[in-house]
């Protein structure tokens, strides 16, 4: 069995919106939600910073990015199904 795919969280501390969208995704996993959550704080990496601070929290699947300044779950639910086919 192959392993889950890898939800990546772009995220700095002390953003409510972050908080939000974490919130959000480890709900779903509670729920049943096939995936592992990997949180980067972009606070550490200059490139990250110019490319995600206006934009965080930002949340990628498979090197895609299924959403922007929160959490879309539907987006992110869409995208697991097409992976896990």
């Amino acid at each position: 069995m192959s392993s889950p795919p890898t939800v990546r969280l772009y995220a700095r501390p002390d953003c409510h919106l972050c908080d939000e969208a974490r919130d959000g995704l480890e709900r779903m996993l509670a729920a049943g939600a096939a995936f592992e959550l990997e949180e980067i704080d972009i606070d550490g990496d200059d490139d990250l910073l110019r490319r995600f601070l206006e934009r965080i929290p930002v949340i990628e699947l498979d090197g895609r990015i299924v959403s922007e300044l929160g959490l879309d779950e539907g987006s992110l639910r869409a995208r697991l199904a097409t992976l896990s086919r």
